[in-house]
């Protein structure tokens, strides 16, 4: 069943209970007997993962792992992929403006992208009670794991042209992975761009918002959502990421959740941000349940909120915190 995601966006600020939709995948690989390592290489171990999860807990939608490397692979980067780990990046693709010229938008066959189309199509396929979110990743965090981190960040000073180079590059793979990812069934997307996170207001805007406006207004529609995902903001790029007309924002454990909600159009979502490492991984289960309240009730004044994990929940988090989480929201 298709969700028509303005409404369903409508129904969530007008309820007066706040829904959640955390960023939590890996709990369900464990939970149907699988590791890490399966779930990102093999598209139906990934469905039955978010399936896993979506049949246990109330979230408001299902998400896929967010995974940053999948596009820098099908751009040919090296991928570091652990058992149980989080796949990384290693090393760097680019090292000069000549690599970035030579660079070509790879095709949606490359790496692991299919596998993830194919988890993206089981997942909605199978999960019919609510909207299934996929994942990407940002232009300017792929051009960073293509470039270096903090190459990258020198590029934008002393060779703005080829930056955008980079990044005009980045931007039409991840507009065409989105328009696969919306074919393939899903109700929306999760882009990841952290790395945005670490520029100002200006620069988050000429060097990540422009590019990501451009695949919003290209996919977004009643039929399928754009959530931006920033962790990296400290609350001084929110207004660049407003920019991006995306319907949501979702925001990590180092801002103001209530500041950064303020810069959101009340029309649109502000999702977080409670820290998926030392709250849902590390802490107590009355820790977890006295930090989700403590949230709710600051978030009371806005109707947009959706409480959320601040990023990915890692593997290995414990069910008694997950469990915590969900309790303390039912209570309203």
């Amino acid at each position: 069943m298709k969700t028509n995601m303005t409404e369903w966006m409508r129904s969530l600020i007008a309820d007066s209970r706040v829904a959640a939709v955390p960023i939590m995948t890996h709990p369900g690989i464990e939970l149907i007997g699988k590791r890490v390592v399966d779930a990102v290489s093999d598209g139906r171990v990934h469905a039955d993962a978010v399936k896993a999860l979506a049949d246990k807990y109330p979230t408001a939608a299902a998400t896929v792992i967010m995974d940053l490397t999948v596009e820098a692979e099908a751009f040919g980067a090296d991928i570091v992929m652990e058992p149980d780990e989080v796949p990384a990046v290693r090393g760097h693709l680019l090292s000069g403006t000549a690599d970035i010229d030579r660079l070509e938008v790879p095709s949606l066959h490359a790496g692991r992208v299919p596998q993830y189309v194919k988890a993206t199509m089981l997942a909605a396929r199978e999960i019919t009670d609510r909207p299934v979110l996929a994942g990407c990743i940002g232009p300017y965090s792929l051009a960073g794991r293509l470039y270096d981190m903090s190459e990258i960040m020198m590029l934008i000073i002393e060779s703005p042209d080829a930056a955008h180079r980079l990044l005009t590059k980045c931007t039409d793979f991840i507009l065409k992975y989105c328009l696969a990812l919306k074919e393939a069934g899903a109700a929306g997307v999760v882009m990841a761009e952290p790395a945005a996170g670490l520029l100002s207001d200006d620069d988050c805007r000429e060097f990540s918002s422009v590019y990501v406006k451009r695949i919003v207004d290209a996919v977004q529609d009643d039929w399928f959502t754009v959530v931006l995902h920033n962790c990296g903001n400290t609350g001084q790029c929110t207004r660049a990421m407003a920019y991006t007309g995306a319907a949501a924002y979702h925001f990590g454990n180092k801002c103001d959740m209530a500041e950064v909600t303020r810069d959101v159009p009340p029309t649109a979502l502000s999702m977080g941000n409670l820290d998926p490492v030392s709250l849902f991984k590390d802490a107590t289960p009355d820790d977890m349940r006295r930090a989700t309240r403590e949230l709710l009730d600051r978030m009371r004044p806005y109707p947009n909120f959706v409480i959320s994990s601040g990023c990915d929940t890692p593997p290995h988090t414990p069910w008694a915190n997950i469990d915590a989480f969900f309790e303390e929201v039912a209570r309203g």
